[in-house]
C-alpha cells in the first residue's frame, strides 16, 4: 500500500465508525398527515402528501377540521373502478344531483403522482369545459386498482393505508337493487356515510406501507 494511503486510512476509519451516530442525530422527516374517515362500514385511514400536492392536502385538511365532510357520502361507486365523495349535495334527497355539488371554488392542479392502488385523488370536470384540469374543491375519489390510465390528468393527493374492509363493503353495495344508478354508477346513499372525517395527531401519522387488502373522473 503507497505510504500516503497508510496515512489517511485511521482517519477514514474512524469516520466511517462516527457514521451511523451522525445518520442517527440527523433530523428525521415529518411524518405526513392522516385523515381518518369514519365511514357507516368502517375507518378509512389515509396518508396525504403534501409534497406532490401541496395546494390540495391543504385545502383537505382545511376542510376536515372545518368539519365540510361529515355527513357526505361516498355517493358514487364503480366496481373495479372507483368509489367518489366529498360532494355536499350527498346531504339532500335527491341521489341524482350528486356529483354537481362543491365549496364553491376549484383548485389548480397538483398532476404528479401517478393512480396505484389506493390513490386517494382529486375529482374534476372534464377537459371540454375545464382544460385547465383544475381539481374539485371537494369531491374526491380513492381507486381500486392501478389506474395508468388516469395518469397525467388528475390530482394525486394521498394514499389509503389502511381500512380496505370499509372500501370493499362500500363497493359490495352495487350488487343491491334498491339503490339509485346511473349508467355504471351506484349511489349507495346514507348505507355508505362518512359519519365523521378527522386528522391523526402527528405522533401517530407514522410513515407505513399501503394496506394491500358534474365533477367526476372517468
Amino acid at each position: 500500500m503507497p505510504r500516503a494511503a497508510r496515512h489517511h486510512r485511521p482517519a477514514l476509519l474512524a469516520l466511517l465508525a462516527c457514521l451511523p451516530a451522525l445518520l442517527a442525530a440527523a433530523p428525521a422527516s415529518p411524518p405526513r398527515p392522516r385523515v381518518v374517515l369514519e365511514t357507516a362500514c368502517g375507518d378509512i385511514v389515509v396518508e396525504l402528501d403534501p409534497e406532490d400536492a401541496p395546494q390540495t392536502v391543504a385545502n383537505f385538511t382545511r376542510l376536515v377540521k372545518q368539519g365540510f365532510y361529515d355527513s357526505l357520502t361516498f355517493h358514487r361507486v364503480v366496481p373495479g373502478f372507483v368509489i367518489q365523495g366529498g360532494d355536499p349535495n350527498s346531504r339532500d334527497e335527491n341521489p341524482f344531483n350528486d356529483g354537481d355539488g362543491g365549496p364553491g371554488y376549484t383548485l389548480p392542479a397538483e398532476i404528479q403522482a401517478p393512480h396505484v392502488k389506493g390513490a386517494v385523488a382529486m375529482a374534476r370536470k372534464s377537459d371540454a369545459v375545464n382544460p385547465e384540469r383544475a381539481s374539485s374543491g371537494s369531491q374526491f375519489y380513492i381507486a381500486l386498482r392501478d389506474l395508468p390510465n388516469l395518469d397525467g390528468g388528475y390530482t394525486v393527493f394521498g394514499q389509503v393505508v389502511s381500512g380496505w374492509p370499509a372500501i370493499d363493503s362500500i363497493v359490495g353495495f352495487a350488487k343491491r337493487d334498491d339503490i339509485a344508478r346511473q349508467g355504471n354508477n351506484w349511489n349507495p346513499g346514507t348505507l355508505a356515510m362518512i359519519k365523521h372525517a378527522r386528522l391523526l395527531p402527528a405522533d401517530k401519522a407514522k410513515a407505513a406501507k399501503p394496506d394491500s387488502t358534474n365533477a367526476t373522473v372517468r
